[in-house]
């Protein structure tokens, strides 16, 4: 017979006090920091000066680069998101499939995910070079293209160059989660549905796709997160640029902090994206139990 809560040892909650203590310091100090320097006019060296109420705020909702980069950020992210899962789920689907060569394929799979994010930019900069670009030396030799594309040059084409790599370098691990939730689905089922005649079709609808539902949840929950922040490939491919055609809002956020010497409006920046991330992920989870629901 358990006993009442009331009456047991409170032993368990002394053991994660500390490491619960730390947590809040580490999540909550950053925070209070970029809100304090949000309210005061701040140095290019970081000297907290006066307190100058939403000025900050005031300042970058009046800059028109401002409002595209969070227009671009949000395109940024729905595109990559949405492409890095509708290839990872037949990717995950074929992977983990019984065949000869299986845990190879699975290792060129999972090896983009062990390189540098900035050196994978790196490389895929050199790869839309004007003039030596594998991109473009490859389209030429094929006789499709008579002259060398500029690829980064115009933001018409830099900026879906940029979305088509960060779907790329994000589906190593996208088809990992994928894969995790597929070893866990039974393959009695799957074999009870043949017998009654089900085509694949009918089985991933049916079958895989319900069941797979909380991974690629989980995957886009988790992506979203990664691909709002993501400044590696953005800022080493263009660095917003031209023009500042491909900014989003971190690599705005570091040009106004490091370049341009205004740390109180990146932390107004800063603080408007973790915001927006917030509401993203509380909307988006507090509307799962309800599909989950509306499915079963």
């Amino acid at each position: 017979m358990s006993r009442p809560a009331s009456l047991r040892p409170p032993a368990p909650w002394l053991l994660i006090v500390p490491s619960l203590i730390l947590a809040l310091f580490i999540i909550s100090y950053p925070i209070f920091n970029i809100v304090y320097q949000s309210l005061h006019e701040v140095s290019r060296f970081g000297a907290i000066r006066d307190f100058t109420g939403l000025k900050n705020f005031y300042t970058i909702f009046d800059d028109p680069a401002f409002l595209d980069a969070m227009r671009r950020t949000v395109v940024w992210t729905l595109f990559v998101v949405c492409g890095t899962v509708l290839i990872s789920v037949p990717v995950a689907l074929v992977l983990n499939q019984d065949f000869h060569g299986r845990g190879v394929a699975r290792t060129i799979i999972m090896l983009p995910w062990s390189v540098s994010l900035t050196m994978t930019a790196v490389v895929w900069r050199w790869a839309f070079n004007d003039d030596y670009g594998m991109v473009n030396v490859t389209l030429h030799r094929l006789g499709l293209i008579a002259g060398p594309i500029h690829w980064l040059a115009t933001p018409e084409l830099a900026f879906p160059v940029e979305i088509a790599v960060g779907i790329l370098v994000s589906i190593p691990f996208t088809v990992t989660i994928l894969l995790g939730g597929l070893s866990s689905v039974p393959g009695d089922i799957y074999e009870a549905a043949r017998i009654d005649g089900a085509s694949a079709w009918q089985q991933f609808r049916k079958l895989t796709l319900p069941l797979m539902r909380p991974f690629i949840n989980m995957a886009i929950l988790l992506n979203v997160i990664y691909v709002f922040n993501s400044f590696p490939i953005i800022w080493v491919m263009t660095q917003g640029g031209p023009d500042n055609g491909t900014h989003i809002l971190v690599t705005y956020l570091y040009e106004l902090g490091f370049r341009l010497g205004r740390p109180g409006e990146a932390a107004a920046v800063s603080l408007i994206m973790l915001i927006m991330l917030f509401v993203f992920s509380m909307v988006y989870l507090r509307i799962q139990p309800k599909s989950s629901g509306e499915a079963a």
